[in-house]
């Protein structure tokens, strides 16, 4: 059986991105319409730089999508229409949408233009995908709560529609994006596109006690108290029916506190896992491309808009390779995960594509991003007389092992000196914004270079 191969889209926050995208493999970039986009903060793109990037795009033989998403409330509808006209006159390959309204008047206004389903409408079954057919729309991007036999069956059912599989980027803790917290800390409202990421902040728990009389949750260590709303027996209650046991250290009330707001308790109970309660792993499916492929996907998305750089260049050139050697026959290469250990990540998981017991879908000990193999340092900006100018992103020194990362192919060298602008030589470029040179001997142009953390 001859095997497709798929799409691989990547988010594009900049046009810099989208042309490091589409050197490391990709087929086509998402970027997101001013005010309309679920990544309106971080997001340079503007009327000018969607008609450029369009015009790059299709110069290249690219694809390149628009991302329209956010559930709108009235003040919004009424000025959707004059504020996509503009976008519609420079001919992206589709637009990606999730409201119902919003899409109907598009196809009603502008019948011709392709319309993808956003993973915000949440489309877990195929008799949904058949609905939306209907409705005129190309193609279902499908929510990150399916398992891999789920996608197969949609498939199945479906065989004439475009189906799209988030394989790789950051997971939310509520149902693919419709999170609320960031709204209710500090009011920027995830679901119009200006999520501050609350879920991945630090919080410190405090040991506390119930008033019995007033129910009221006073901290151990501070002498703030904060009204406990929920009884006990509410929190039992969730739990009536189930075959899930309550485990012991559930029973104590805790108040937590993020690390921003010093004194404001929050009441919650928690169990003996650490204090990120709410952070999720990173989705990483780069081993599942196979199964991907073998099933009939359209289209594998990357997450990541707000992404670096070399975020972008190094998912892009990984899971490239993995739709290559898929279609080709070829088994899966483990070094595409190394790879990837590269990226600073949350620690990954499959997501729900396998269904796993709970506790690998989030991590408790940590909020940040940890670089487990190698750390991205700088970008070639010049090459003469066999010196390479890089500009530093963060430190490296002689002494140290880089890696060349190339469309045409990544190589790893010893760094053996370094010079300044001047000549003169240095043993140390501290991160950005300082320049130096490095000796460097084949493809350079456009590289990027990451000091490796562990011997290879």
């Amino acid at each position: 059986m001859t095997l497709k191969a798929p799409e691989l889209l990547l988010p594009a926050g900049s046009l810099d991105k989208m042309r490091a995208a589409y050197d490391f493999g990709a087929d086509a970039v998402y970027a997101g319409q001013p005010r309309y986009s679920l990544r309106a903060r971080n997001n340079e793109f503007r009327l000018e730089q969607i008609a450029q990037g369009i015009q790059e795009a299709h110069a290249r033989g690219k694809k390149f999508f628009v991302t329209s998403n956010l559930i709108a409330h009235n003040d919004k509808v009424r000025t959707y229409l004059r504020d996509i006209e503009p976008v519609i006159a420079c001919q992206p390959d589709a637009f990606i949408m999730a409201d119902p309204g919003l899409i109907m008047m598009v196809k009603e206004k502008w019948p011709e233009t392709e319309i993808h389903l956003s993973v915000q409408a949440n489309t877990t079954n195929w008799a949904t995908v058949k609905f939306w057919q209907k409705m005129g729309v190309a193609r279902i991007i499908l929510s990150r709560e399916l398992a891999l036999d789920e996608i197969e069956k949609i498939r199945q059912e479906c065989p004439d529609m475009e189906i799209e599989v988030f394989v790789h980027g950051a997971l939310c803790i509520a149902y693919s994006g419709r999170c609320l917290l960031s709204g209710y800390f500090n009011h920027r409202d995830p679901n119009q596109g200006t999520c501050t990421n609350a879920c991945r902040w630090e919080y410190k728990t405090h040991d506390a006690q119930v008033d019995p009389n007033t129910g009221e949750a006073l901290a151990s260590t501070m002498d703030k108290g904060f009204s406990f709303t929920k009884s006990r027996e509410d929190a039992d209650a969730q739990f009536t029916g189930t075959a899930i046991q309550r485990h012991p250290k559930a029973d104590q009330v805790y108040l937590l506190e993020e690390a921003n707001r010093p004194g404001e308790l929050m009441p919650i109970m928690e169990d003996e896992h650490g204090t990120y309660i709410m952070n999720s792993r990173d989705l990483r499916a780069v081993e599942h491309v196979q199964r991907l492929v073998e099933i009939g996907v359209d289209s594998l998305k990357i997450e990541g808009r707000t992404k670096s750089l070399y975020y972008v260049a190094r998912t892009a050139q990984v899971y490239r390779r993995a739709i290559d050697d898929a279609v080709a026959g070829r088994p899966f290469n483990p070094e595409l995960i190394t790879e990837l250990e590269g990226l600073a990540n949350r620690g990954y998981t499959g997501g729900l594509l396998e269904r796993r017991p709970a506790n690998d879908y989030q991590n408790y000990e940590t909020g940040h991003s940890v670089l487990q193999r190698s750390h991205f340092v700088g970008e070639v900006r010049g090459y003469a007389d066999g010196l390479a100018e890089v500009e530093t992103k963060n430190r490296f020194a002689v002494g140290d092992r880089l890696e060349i990362i190339h469309p045409q192919g990544n190589r790893q060298v010893l760094l053996e000196k370094m010079f300044n602008l001047d000549g003169e030589p240095v043993q140390v470029a501290q991160g950005s914004p300082v320049r130096v040179r490095i000796p460097l001997t084949g493809p350079v142009d456009g590289a990027l270079i990451a000091r490796l953390l562990q011997p290879s």
